[in-house]
């Protein structure tokens, strides 16, 4: 269902502040409960979203880190250093540009990342084995809403 194609008409904006506060509510509880299952317990979200950020985009620069995660580049730095002196991460020199060091994940860092991904999704997925098949049906398509909503 696309919400560029919905030709309800639109709630008053009371009721649109109270779905909006509901579900940005929903949202992060979630995603909270989500964030509780981890491989490491003691790892804190953000250096946790640089492990899954170089999993998936691959080896980047301090300041790209940065840039991706929204952060300075001295506290990325910090990061960074916590992160490599745990083992999940190297620092390996630019072959192009000298200058440059290109931050990439360890065999350890994705293992990491794998595991803490598993443990969310078996938490998610025995959740979604308590609800009705009416009830996975709407959060399916309620996840594609979302992911709409997220990209605008």
């Amino acid at each position: 269902m696309s919400l560029a194609t919905d030709s309800s008409p639109t709630p008053p904006v009371e009721d649109l502040h109270a779905e909006a506060s509901e579900l940005r509510m929903a949202t992060f509880r979630l995603a909270r409960r989500l964030r509780a299952e981890r491989a490491i317990d003691a790892m804190s979200d953000g250096q946790f979203a640089v492990l899954a950020g170089l999993k998936v985009h691959g080896p980047h620069t301090l300041g790209e880190l940065a840039d991706r995660e929204r952060v300075s580049s001295p506290s990325m730095n910090r990061t960074v250093n916590c992160l490599e002196e745990s083992g999940y991460l190297a620092r390996t020199p630019d072959i192009d540009d000298r200058r440059k060091v290109n931050i990439s994940l360890t065999d350890a860092g994705r293992e990491v990342v794998e595991e803490t991904v598993r443990r969310r999704d078996a938490w998610l997925e025995e959740a979604l084995a308590a609800l009705t098949p009416q009830q996975r049906q709407l959060l399916a398509e309620a996840a594609g809403i979302m992911l709409e909503v997220a990209a605008r």
